[in-house]
C-alpha cells in the first residue's frame, strides 16, 4: 500500500534520490539506507500500514547513522 499511495509524491519530491523498489515473494519487507563512509540501516516493514511504514522512513530519513 505505502508504495501505490506514496512513490509518486516521493519521486516527485526528491527526483534526484535514488529509489530502489524490488518485488519478490518470500521475502521479509525491509526499508534499508546507506548513509556516508559506507554505513547501513535497515528496518522491517513487514505487515505494517502505510502510515507506519512511512514513519519508518522518515526515521531513517532522519537518522546519521
Amino acid at each position: 500500500d505505502f508504495v501505490e499511495q506514496n512513490y509518486v509524491t516521493l519521486k516527485k519530491a526528491n527526483p534526484d534520490f535514488p529509489i530502489l523498489i524490488r518485488e519478490c515473494s518470500g521475502v521479509q519487507a525491509r526499508l534499508w539506507a546507506r548513509y556516508d563512509f559506507g554505513k547501513e540501516k535497515s528496518v522491517s516493514v513487514d505487515n505494517m500500514s502505510a502510515a507506519l511504514v512511512a514513519a519508518a522512513l522518515q526515521t531513517l530519513a532522519q537518522s546519521k547513522h
